[in-house]
């Protein structure tokens, strides 16, 4: 080959090439094929179609055209694709079950539901719905941009003028390259109700949108199973709409019973849903049917499922709507072309991009019209003038020697212009009489009010915005009707929190791991010194251990012995009685045989950024270790929970308090000394850190009892002992000192007293809840209790059994104190002895118990 035949060879990398070949291809595609306009609902063959089928004349209320005829004329001037693409779209447009508004009228045989194929288009003829022509209406006033067809030869609409919403009537589905759309059919008078209440509140939320726009409207009815898809897809533009048929059961005269399915769902191909639930049947994986029918005619559909003596009818429906396609789900993708671009569109997007069509049409038809009619008024009103002076116009033509001669001695003679002066020259004779000019003088008045309507609705937006609401009522009475598809609420729809209410309950833990939440109502105060009321039932080695109340929508973060974090929202946590024993809480978290719940913090909203970052948790070990780390970091609940903080061999985790990071913390040991320190004086760690020194603790016997977190200033101090003394000292009586230290004496340990088992910080309002190994449990108020010094012994708090300890104290928050009748215990046996004055803190008139309570 000689050099210079190379010249006009330009190398080009393929990849580049396949790529801009391959991008052009599917944009194509995604423009000009597959996907609907969001302002007319149509893809360019519907269009095409429907507009072909108005140029060719056929109507509603014209004859029937043969359906080759109307498919020759969209083929040949629009749509330079095969016929079969043309016809079966055709089709499909005039299938009841396949559109919700089928906008072809077609006489024949167009298919069935059970699958049939529609007759070849020689044998079947077709005309347009009057629905469809309420697409068109107004076309021909510039109300829409035309373009050149696939030669240039003539000229098709880019979109209709679309009277009705015709996309979230119909729906659409179509798949495209990189992308598809199945977008649900909806009801006529809910779309309109819906768009109107749009055009009065632009603002309007989605969410009360769908007060007017329930829920798809199949063409085939049946049931919505569930409105949560529906939420979805109505939200944000994607969402799993579940879709049943809708069943009866009826009674034979021999007593067998019949499940009738009078609607199956949406895009179901009846006969094929028959067969292969026969297959089912006979592969015995759907059992209690005895045999099926299809009983359907022109009065409507009727499946009959006869069932076997000993079936029970709604299992066999159950197991019928889990196996077979009488349940079905419709996948709502809503994507439709917004200015050439395509878009995932919500409800709110569908509704506004189509009034501003609306708006636009509406402008544009306007504008036609007033110039239209100002060119008639410009005419009427040269007749006028030439009727004013008849005679000398008369004179003027008749001695003219010919036409434009007079057309320009009418413009120089009445100051006319050329279309008035042509005008009064094509002027026939029988318009000079009296009754014609009336006419003409009432037609030019019309005219005139006619054009300044016209200027009006142009200058102001609410005309044109209530002209688009007046329309679509007008389409409303003419075009609507009932729902078809039933809407029906399941399970998962109502989410769990939303049907408890937020109340206050009690939460109890037991020292072998079983829970359970009581209503505060139960415990009923009583007071100091009472025997108290029989709590929870436990066995005999076992006791309650924590007790604290909390809101069920409240997030707990439940810590263990060995330092793990689980999530459980309140209300998952069962719900008993006072005396119930609950629930094993390795039923409720992922726990280990070998772990303990040892702390619990509620949270209201783990979600509030600003809430996690400013807030912190401190946590205290037996061996005096203590940790403070960010909420933040513990924010992300998982199922099989976390690493809160790294436990020592032979440790374990005492207490977690929630802090703002301006706390004043208080560490008690067992015996009886306590460290007051500022919590600042701890840095934030990580969380799997292990923490740094609190306290020192008195030796190997002594432990870490409690913590408590200071926050307000009029609170107090409460310590509990194990022989159930107790006593309320003012923070300022504990001095700060450095962390780490030995700290100072918090409450005077005897063997009368016993250990130190509780600290807490509480005021007036506040209850304590006490709970004894025997579970015997008390309530009662901190403000019996009066403020004492630090070295003390303190009082009786509740009347103990020799062999009996006290468990477990918790402060209970009162919103509202309830009043409760002072009832006397029917065993006055039981009734509590003075409390011990050998404190010199403890006054004879302290030591007078309070009568106990029921």
């Amino acid at each position: 080959m000689a050099q210079g035949e190379n010249e006009n060879i330009i190398p080009i990398n393929i990849e580049d090439e396949m790529r801009g070949a391959y991008i052009d291809y599917s944009m194509s595609v995604i423009v000009s094929r597959a996907l609907p306009d969001v302002r007319d609902g149509l893809k360019p063959v519907h269009r095409r179609i429907l507009f072909g089928m108005q140029e060719l004349g056929v109507l509603h209320n014209r004859p029937y055209k043969k359906s080759a005829r109307i498919v020759g004329e969209v083929l040949g001037k629009y749509h330079p694709h095969g016929d079969s693409a043309v016809y079966e779209t055709m089709v499909r447009m005039a299938q009841p079950w396949s559109l919700r508004y089928p906008l072809v009228d077609g006489q024949g045989n167009f298919g069935s539901i059970d699958g049939d194929n529609a007759a070849a288009m020689r044998y079947t003829e077709a005309r347009l719905k009057r629905i469809a022509e309420e697409l068109l209406v107004d076309i021909n006033k510039e109300t829409v941009d035309f373009q050149f067809n696939f030669d240039d030869s003539l000229k098709e609409p880019v979109v209709l003028p679309a009277k009705i919403p015709a996309l979230l009537l119909n729906g659409a589905s179509g798949i495209a390259v990189g992308m598809a759309t199945n977008m649900a059919p909806h009801n006529l008078a809910e779309v309109v109700d819906g768009i109107t209440a749009y055009i009065d509140n632009p603002d309007i939320s989605i969410a009360d949108l769908m007060q007017y726009v329930l829920a798809p409207d199949f063409p085939t009815g049946g049931i919505i199973y569930g409105y949560t898809g529906v939420k979805n897809a109505f939200e944000t533009g994607r969402g799993r709409v579940v879709v049943r048929g809708k069943a009866e059961v009826e009674t034979k005269d021999n007593g067998r019973e019949m499940i009738i399915i009078t609607e199956i769902p949406y895009l179901v191909n009846k006969a094929s849903m028959i067969e292969k639930t026969a297959a089912l049947i006979n592969e015995k994986k759907i059992d209690g049917i005895s045999a099926i029918r299809d009983e359907s005619d022109r009065q409507g559909m009727r499946i009959v499922y006869e069932l076997k003596k000993d079936a029970v009818a709604s299992v066999v429906l159950n197991n019928l709507y889990k196996q077979t396609q009488l349940q079905t789900s419709f996948s709502v993708n809503n994507v439709a072309l917004v200015k050439g671009r395509p878009q995932t569109l919500n409800l709110k997007d569908l509704i506004k991009h189509y009034v501003h069509h609306r708006h636009e049409v509406i402008f544009r038809r306007t504008t036609y019209e007033l110039r239209e009619a100002e060119k008639r008024a410009h005419i009427l009103q040269g007749y006028l003038i030439a009727l004013d002076h008849l005679d000398e116009v008369i004179t003027l033509i008749r001695s003219s020697r010919d036409p434009e001669t007079a057309r320009n001695g009418l413009m120089e003679r009445f100051e006319l212009s050329e279309i008035q002066a042509r005008a009064i020259l094509d002027m026939r004779l029988q318009r000079l009489t009296g009754m014609e000019r009336e006419k003409i003088q009432a037609e030019y008045d019309e005219i005139m009010k006619l054009i300044e309507e016209l200027k009006d609705i142009l200058e102001h937006e609410e005309r044109r915005m209530q002209l688009i609401k007046d329309e679509l009522q007008e389409m409303k009475e003419r075009y609507a009707d009932e729902r078809r598809t039933v809407i029906e609420h399941n399970a998962e729809d109502f989410s769990y929190e939303d049907m408890i209410p937020n109340e206050e309950v009690v939460i109890t833990v037991s020292h072998q791991g079983y829970v359970k939440r009581t209503a505060l109502t139960e415990y009923r105060t009583q007071s100091r010194g009472g025997v108290g009321s029989k709590g929870v039932s436990t066995k005999e080695d076992d006791w309650t251990e924590y007790i604290f109340s909390a809101s069920t929508h409240n997030y707990l973060l439940i810590f263990t012995d060995l330092g793990k974090l689980f999530w459980l929202k309140a209300y998952a946590i069962p719900e008993g009685s006072k005396t119930a024993k609950g629930r094993p809480i390795q039923n409720l978290i992922n726990i280990s045989a070998d772990d303990k719940i040892r702390s619990i913090i509620q949270v209201a909203n783990l979600e509030d950024e600003d809430y996690v970052k400013n807030n912190f948790l401190i946590m205290v070990t037996k061996e005096g270790v203590i940790k403070k780390t960010s909420l933040e970091l513990y924010a992300r609940p998982r199922t099989n929970g976390i690493i809160a903080l790294n436990i020592r061999e032979g440790d374990q985790l005492i207490r977690v308090e929630k802090t703002n990071g301006d706390s004043h913390v208080i560490i008690a040991a067992k015996s009886g000394r306590a460290i007051h320190f500022h919590e600042s004086t701890v840095r934030p760690m990580g969380r799997t850190a292990t923490g740094v020194k609190a306290i020192s603790l008195q030796d190997e016997q002594d432990e870490v009892i409690g913590m408590v977190c200071a926050e307000r200033e009029e609170a107090t101090l409460l310590v509990v002992s194990e022989k159930g003394y107790g006593k309320r000292t003012l923070l300022d009586a504990y001095r700060i000192t450095n962390r780490g230290g030995k700290g100072v004496k918090a409450m005077s340990v005897t063997e009368k007293t016993g250990n130190l088992v509780a600290i807490k910080e509480v005021v007036d309002s506040d209850d304590l809840m006490i709970i004894n190994k025997s579970g015997i449990t008390i309530r009662t108020p901190v403000s019996d209790l009066r403020v004492m010094g630090r070295a003390t012994q303190g009082v009786r708090l509740i009347k103990l059994s020799e062999t009996d300890e006290i468990s477990s104290v918790e402060k209970i928050t009162r919103e509202d104190v309830v009043e409760t009748e002072n009832t006397q215990l029917e065993d006055s046996a039981h009734r509590p002895d003075h409390e011990d004055p050998g404190s010199a803190d403890t006054p004879q008139t302290d030591s007078e118990p309070g009568t106990p309570q029921a």
